[in-house]
């Protein structure tokens, strides 16, 4: 029996992914939309219409961050599961980490039952780190590495472009070298490639995370203290120019504290923001980025407007 495991438990994304059995290979497209994003989760809908059961059933949805509940299932079906997928940095559920004692159980774990881990860093792919959210845990955990990569239009510098890879045994089953084939009317797109690569000329000037770090952490630190000045719980955290914030106490380690974060409060600062001519996203359950282009007067004007946001709340 096929299982693909889903940690990031909202946070899937993708239009279609690479799925490798000891004995088959199978391609699931979107349909694998299991438990959507933070599009429906704004909404209060856990999941997509038309999803069939036929496929859900080939699937199991595991808690974020928590160790248990992965030995758990690993216990009980490991030597059926084929891949395990998810956001080493999720997105979708605003931002939240992979701890190191979870990521590292989960290369352990699959590496001894041979399922692939897969990382999906459509959003923290290059934001995070030049090297992706994965070389942030490789220098944690000695040796490090997952088994393949998905990323989406951050490798083509915006433009409609996306990739996956993976290691050699993995990749060889994709035609014409295998049995599974895959296509796409954009693959290979020359001008999507060409902004790509000179994203990736960009970002790999020295100083350039240094900066882009800098500026996020600067962002973060002033709404905190802006929000501590006006009484009002408050965290957040940041890597690369990829960042989230909450309205409770301490950072949340799963969807399920997520969800119970002030929404409220979160869409009136939203318009109080709005109203101050900046524009986060939307929804709570959204990351948000800062990026090059954003000057430290940028985010001086940001944390002042938070702070005049927050005595208004």
């Amino acid at each position: 029996m096929l299982f693909t495991w889903v940690f990031a438990f909202i946070p899937i994304r993708i239009t279609a992914r690479f799925i490798s059995t000891r004995s088959t290979s199978q391609l699931i497209l979107a349909t694998l939309l299991v438990k959507a994003g933070s599009g429906l989760a704004t909404f209060g809908n856990p999941t997509s219409a038309g999803v069939p059961p036929e496929v859900v059933q080939h699937t199991m949805v595991l808690p974020f961050n928590d160790i248990e509940a992965l030995e758990t299932a690993f216990k009980a079906y490991g030597n059926d599961v084929a891949c395990l997928m998810m956001e080493p940095v999720a997105g979708n559920m605003n931002f939240v980490r992979s701890s190191v004692p979870f990521m590292k159980r989960c290369r352990e774990l699959c590496t001894a039952y041979g399922a692939i881990l897969a990382f999906d860093e459509v959003m923290c792919g290059f934001r995070v780190a030049l090297g992706s959210a994965q070389s942030l845990y490789a220098k944690e955990i000695p040796g490090f590495e997952p088994d393949m990569t998905v990323m989406g239009k951050v490798i083509g510098g915006g433009m409609p472009l996306a990739a996956f890879g993976g290691k050699r045994d993995v990749m060889s089953h994709l035609a014409p070298l295998g049995a599974v084939y895959q296509a796409g009317t954009l693959s290979g797109n020359p001008v999507a490639t060409a902004c790509g690569l000179a994203t990736l000329r960009e970002i790999q000037k020295p100083g350039f995370f240094d900066n882009l770090n800098l500026r996020t952490r600067s962002l973060i630190a002033g709404m905190t203290a802006a929000a501590n000045d006006a009484g009002i719980p408050f965290c957040g955290d940041s890597e690369g120019g990829m960042f989230g914030f909450f309205f409770m106490p301490t950072l949340p380690q799963n969807y399920a504290t997520v969800m119970t974060t002030d929404a409220d409060r979160f869409n009136r600062f939203f318009h109080h923001m709005l109203d101050e001519g900046v524009y986060f996203a939307p929804a709570l359950f959204e990351a948000g980025f800062v990026s090059a282009a954003h000057s430290e007067q940028d985010i001086a004007e940001t944390v002042a407007a938070a702070k005049r946001a927050f005595a208004a709340l």
